[in-house]
């Protein structure tokens, strides 16, 4: 039988399997000698022991499409950023830095602004305008009114995707929304490992239907840059290559260089201000890293 793990805890991986539900398995000590770990959202085999007391044990890891290091899962297809409209105002310096994360790691990015009713439809525009200028698809949506959960349903269909942001931002409302089950099924791995309420620090990919799984994610407050060269940060901001060809010099980092094409574009409102200002703050943060 094949399935997806929907959770890994203490050695017990839960294994959903289409149409049949939830299954407690271990992992055989094959994957321990290859050095193999099994990561929630890997597609496997399994062969189950008992089909009343939903038991088996995992007997192949499918090839994967990629992996995340953090948070620890594999074949993702989509990364759901969710950040709050407003209340609190949305930290773009900390948005642009899991952009950056997702982009190392190859994995495309849909932006979720959620509270959308704290806006008014002008300011929706002028916040999905920085983000869809530079090529990133921006959603809005509201879980205390239920508006543009379909449209999210949309961009999620077919897909498993790994939704994360700030804690406090309706993260969990909205997947609830998508899947009034999913936290009937957390309730049912939390019943099998008595654990309870510890099992919400665990990453936990949920069912949403057809082939379409939601991975809910800690939140996060802080993200550091990954170990790079402050001169490789310009690539990560894709709107700044169409005017790298002004720049007088081969390189320009775009930061205190005369005549470049980058800052001019962004005098001329090219590129949004907020987009350089973070690019200008993360590269002042690279600058300052001490190698040893």
């Amino acid at each position: 039988m094949q399935g997806k793990i929907v959770k890994g805890i203490s050695g017990f991986y839960y294994v959903h399997a289409a149409e049949a539900g939830i299954y407690e398995c271990r992992a055989k000590g094959v994957f321990r000698q290859q050095k193999i770990k099994p990561l929630t959202g890997d597609n496997v085999e399994i062969a189950v022991i008992d089909e009343k007391e939903k038991t088996g044990n995992v007997e192949k890891i499918l090839p994967r499409k990629n992996e995340l290091v953090r948070p620890a899962v594999a074949n993702i297809d989509m990364a759901l950023v969710i950040f709050a409209a407003a209340s609190p105002q949305p930290n773009l310096n900390l948005l642009d830095r899991y952009l950056i994360l997702m982009q190392l790691s190859g994995i495309p990015v849909t932006i979720c602004f959620n509270k959308m009713e704290l806006l008014s439809s002008g300011e929706r525009q002028q916040l999905a305008g920085i983000y869809e200028q530079c090529g990133y698809p921006v959603l809005f949506t509201s879980a205390r009114q239920e508006t543009g959960i379909e449209t999210l349903r949309e961009a999620l269909a077919g897909k498993t995707a790994a939704a994360s942001g700030p804690s406090g931002v309706g993260k969990s409302s909205l997947i609830n929304l998508l899947q009034p089950q999913a936290f009937m099924e957390t309730g049912e791995i939390s019943r099998k490992i008595q654990r309870g309420k510890q099992t919400t620090r665990h990453t936990q990919l949920i069912y949403i239907e057809g082939s379409s799984y939601i991975m809910d994610t800690p939140g996060f407050s802080s993200l550091f840059l990954p170990e790079m060269e402050k001169e490789e940060l310009r690539h990560y901001y894709q709107e700044f290559e169409p005017f790298e060809p002004e720049c007088r010099f081969l390189g320009c980092s775009h930061a205190s260089e005369p005549d470049c094409g980058v800052k001019a574009a962004v005098e001329r409102g090219q590129i949004h201000p907020v987009r350089y200002e973070n690019y200008r703050l993360l590269y002042e943060e690279l600058k300052g890293r001490r190698k040893y």
